[in-house]
């Protein structure tokens, strides 16, 4: 059974509290499973789904501001331009996740992105799946489907990395290509 928040909101439980953590619940009330379009704002969301990995969500949401300054307010074609020097700044500094493989994965997917002029929108939302009714509980969501593994085998196709199947449903569900809010969640279908 799902309890209200100290606000009375139900919420999805990975949500929280907002008492306990404001930010994770303004994530989850404004943000999560809207719809994302933009050329920056996609490459952001990829870039932060595949700096998740391994880690939860609060940590990337901690860092995002930092994250954002790093990468150059995640503008594929400043991005795609960064060189070793580039990585170094970026390994050392603390204020984001220094992962070398991660950082030098979001060079190349920036790389993979401006030299094929991939079209974010376009080829992201391809994928995404006919509107379904919202899962009742959280073991109703899935961590892959067909559509996710489809595009992760695209986006691998394209050249990008740390884009597997998980990490793509994941980004399908932030940028609101499904929308996984438990049927009992304040925030409305979109």
């Amino acid at each position: 059974m799902t309890m209200p928040g100290s606000d009375g909101r139900i919420r999805c439980a990975w949500a929280g509290d907002p008492s306990l953590d404001p930010l994770y619940a303004a994530y989850h009330d404004d943000e999560w499973g809207v719809p994302v379009h933009g050329r920056s704002a996609l490459f952001e969301r990829i870039t932060l789904e595949a700096f998740q990995s391994g880690l939860s969500w609060i940590t990337i949401l901690r860092k995002r501001e930092a994250f954002r300054a790093a990468f150059r307010g995640f503008d594929p074609a400043l991005v795609a331009q960064f060189g070793e020097d580039d990585v170094e700044r970026l390994m050392s500094d603390s204020a984001i996740v220094r992962n070398r493989a991660k950082i030098t994965a979001t060079v190349r997917n920036a790389r993979a992105v401006v030299d094929q002029d991939i079209d974010l929108d376009a080829v992201l939302w391809s994928f995404a799946p006919p509107a379904r009714p919202r899962p009742s509980t959280l073991t109703d969501v899935p961590a892959v489907t067909a559509e996710s593994t489809a595009l992760a085998r695209t986006l691998k196709k394209a050249g990008l990395s740390f884009v597997g199947p998980t990490t793509a449903y994941a980004l399908m569900q932030a940028t609101g290509m499904v929308d996984d809010h438990v049927a009992d969640c304040w925030v409305p279908a979109r």
